[in-house]
């Protein structure tokens, strides 16, 4: 697989990366371990070479398993891990105090069996802590060698040129795929203007865009979308449009769905890494294949000219979970 360059940092990723929370957290029962590890070096075996979790994903279980599974490589892949939730819940609220970044990090690398984690990003701006704060005292871990470089999740353009001025930011991970394209309104220019690489979460739409999932589909108590208002019955119903329209693109490129969904994000700009997750070993594959997937400017012209016309229904979290959307 090729490699891209998060924004102007120096540190060269695969040009997708693996989002490793699905396999512990988030949706559904935790997938077998042995088979989790099975699929973690999988992707390194097809040349993936970044890697997402975070203390909170499980919690902590999620850094021990990509730990364990990175083990025999560690020191070719990129692992990126979060702090900012206080005592690793997110139903908790933030932390983002210089004392429990330590305390985070001491901790992180102990789950991820290193002493150094690549990427640190504050997973949510926690809006009790000056942003110099938390980029200080990451610039601080940097300096250690505990950390290598600092990133932020979901943050505004203001609090990013706040913390980028202390700490030089690598990279902002926010959501964004074509059915939520709001860090297009400012965000970009930002990064642009900064040299910050961007790592799209849920790049596939939690699912949504392989086409895998109607308004028939039921999920486990336990999957964080049976919450989600994109997911209740009715929107997903109203939101399949998108999904038709993709599939006919697909269709025409002898691709699916999903390799268009991540073909069109590489294709908005060259620092943009997405992390899909996935549980089985055969969607790794598909999603892997995205990379080789080439859209011209006519396919990208037929899907914006697509997405245009149609309005993705519900929010993408639920009431209770405002602070997963601080901005």
């Amino acid at each position: 697989m090729k490699t891209r360059e998060l924004g102007k940092s120096g540190l060269q990723v695969s040009t997708l990366g693996l989002g490793c929370m699905g396999l512990s957290f988030g949706y559904g029962p935790a997938t077998d371990k042995a088979e989790a590890i099975k699929l973690i070096r999988s992707a390194y075996e097809s040349g993936v070479t970044l890697f997402d979790t975070a203390e909170v994903y499980g919690p902590f279980t999620n850094e021990e398993l990509v730990g364990e599974a990175v083990a025999p490589f560690r020191d070719q892949v990129v692992i990126a891990t979060k702090f900012g939730f206080k005592d690793a819940l997110t139903n908790n609220g933030m932390d983002s105090r210089p004392e429990n970044i330590r305390a985070v990090a001491e901790a992180s690398l102990k789950r991820l069996k290193t002493d150094y984690i690549d990427l640190f990003y504050q997973h949510r701006v926690d809006p009790n802590i000056p942003i110099e704060d938390v980029a200080g005292t990451v610039k601080e871990l940097i300096q250690e060698g505990k950390v290598r470089h600092f990133g932020m999740s979901e943050a505004g353009a203001r609090n990013i040129r706040k913390a980028h001025a202390v700490q030089p930011l690598t990279a902002l991970q926010s959501e964004y795929s074509l059915w939520w394209r709001e860090p297009e309104n400012e965000i970009f220019d930002t990064l642009e203007e900064l040299g910050i690489g961007f790592v799209p979460f849920s790049p596939l739409g939690r699912g949504f865009l392989t086409g895998t999932i109607n308004e028939n589909t039921k999920f486990d108590s336990t999957d964080f979308r049976s919450i989600v208002p994109r997911f209740s019955d009715e929107n997903r119903k109203a939101n399949l449009a998108l999904v038709d329209q993709l599939k006919v693109i697909a269709a025409a490129k002898d691709a699916t769905p999903a390799q268009v969904a991540l073909a069109w994000l590489l294709a908005q700009k060259p620092w943009i890494v997405p992390i899909p997750g996935t549980t089985k070993l055969h969607r790794l594959q598909e999603n892997i294949g995205a990379a080789k997937l080439e859209l011209t400017s006519d396919d990208l012209k037929a899907i914006e000219e697509t997405a245009s016309k149609i309005t993705v229904h519900g929010a993408r979290y639920p009431e209770s979970s405002q602070s997963m959307v601080n901005r």
